[in-house]
């Protein structure tokens, strides 16, 4: 068991705020959007045992990986943590994006690998041959975008600004067969002119501004992202308000974006992303178009069940990676968590006590603990009120 030294990562979108608040640290004034927990060669968490120099948590795995992860994660994901845990804090809009299938990322992967693209070339799409699925559980009122509305109802909100410019979208969202009517459209929005989509934003912007209530996060959009065309992209979306322990799970083809909150995110480990817009980067539009899914979906908001055993599980259709959350009292009895797969451990509020064969970690918000797979393990809540815990493995 060990105690994790993590990189909390400054990308421009982050909350300056929300992740201090939660460790109990002064701001920089600088955003903090992301603390990373794993094995990621982007930025691995630290370890230190026995007395040994702080080393790397990839490292660590690389050294010995059937004795950290266990034989039979080994077997199913090669020897590396499939999964990556964060703390996401968004203090602006992040890129609309969808994710490939695992087929997709290897066929990509290959393909781009074949043509000699660098992989820190601007316009690659696909960094490594591994999917993306992840989950996005909210510790504070969390607003994001995750899947296609009805083209009807994509139709009405579009109508409600009376811009004339987005009235052909309208009536192409009227005219057509579900995946039909939102694939003509999201083309059409990403491939139009930029200097005439850039006024058709602006026009839309200010009906949104000025109209309010469901407009309000649209106008939000435009104003972190004057002209963007992913801003009419994203009214194609449904929009979504997590309340604290709902989550949303996120799926290949599904495009989404977040928008605002704080929550604990896990995904598997890897970098392929495919942006709609709302972003300054690359937007390859004939590859995006053949990786959505172009259906209307329920967002389907997870609200995971209590356990005779106290642990509450995020259901997912994927093997990567399983979350859970344990809300222990002081005067709780221990949870045995002991497992043959690797586990990450993260304490998001009061205070958890873990305790292995090597002693006692005592973690406070924020605080997280690797435990490899086959340790003996158990938790309990400490004094000073209930303690959050979210527990990260895999299925294997």
């Amino acid at each position: 068991m060990d105690r994790l030294a993590n990189t909390v990562r400054p990308y421009a979108w982050g909350s300056t705020t929300a992740i201090p608040e939660l460790l109990g640290v002064a701001p920089t004034g600088e955003p903090q959007a992301e603390m990373w927990m794993g094995a990621h060669p982007g930025a691995p968490s630290h370890v230190s045992r026995g007395g040994e120099s702080t080393r790397p948590l990839s490292e660590v795995v690389a050294e010995a990986p059937e004795r950290e992860l266990g034989a039979a994660a080994v077997a199913k994901f090669g020897p590396r943590l499939p999964f990556l845990l964060k703390l996401l804090a968004a203090g602006a809009p992040l890129s609309l994006q969808v994710h490939p299938d695992l087929a997709q990322a290897k066929a990509g992967y290959t393909a781009e690998q074949e043509a000699g693209v660098p992989l820190d070339a601007p316009g690659r799409n696909y960094k490594d041959p591994n999917h993306k699925p992840e989950l996005i559980c909210a510790l504070t009122p969390f607003d994001g975008l995750c899947g296609f509305r009805a083209p009807a109802d994509a139709a009405d909100l579009l109508a409600g600004l009376d811009v004339d410019s987005l009235k052909p979208y309208v009536d192409l969202l009227h005219a057509h067969p579900e995946e039909a009517a939102l694939r003509e459209v999201l083309t059409a929005v990403l491939t139009a002119d930029r200097q005439e989509m850039a006024a058709t934003v602006h026009e839309a912007a200010a009906a949104a501004d000025r109209l309010g209530g469901p407009y309000a996060p649209y106008a939000s959009l435009a104003r972190h992202y004057p002209g963007d065309p992913g801003v009419i992209a994203a009214m194609l979306l449904n929009h979504v308000r997590l309340q604290p322990g709902e989550a949303l799970f996120l799926g290949a083809g599904i495009p989404h974006a977040y928008l605002s909150g704080l929550g604990v995110e896990i995904m598997a480990n890897s970098d392929n992303v495919l942006r709609c817009g709302l972003t300054p980067k690359h937007v390859d539009v004939p590859e995006l178009l053949r990786i959505v899914r172009f259906e209307a979906t329920d967002p389907g908001v997870l609200r995971p069940e209590p356990s005779p055993a106290g642990e509450e599980v995020y259901d997912t259709p994927i093997d990567e990676f399983r979350l859970s959350r344990f809300v222990l009292a002081a005067d709780s009895r221990p949870c045995d968590l002991t497992a043959t797969t690797p586990q990450i451990l993260l304490c998001t509020a009061g205070g958890v006590t873990v305790s292995g064969t090597a002693g006692e970690l005592a973690l406070g918000p924020g605080e997280s603990a690797f435990v490899p797979a086959g340790e003996a393990v158990r938790i309990t809540g400490t004094d000073g009120g209930p303690g959050t815990l979210f527990r990260a493995t895999v299925v294997a």
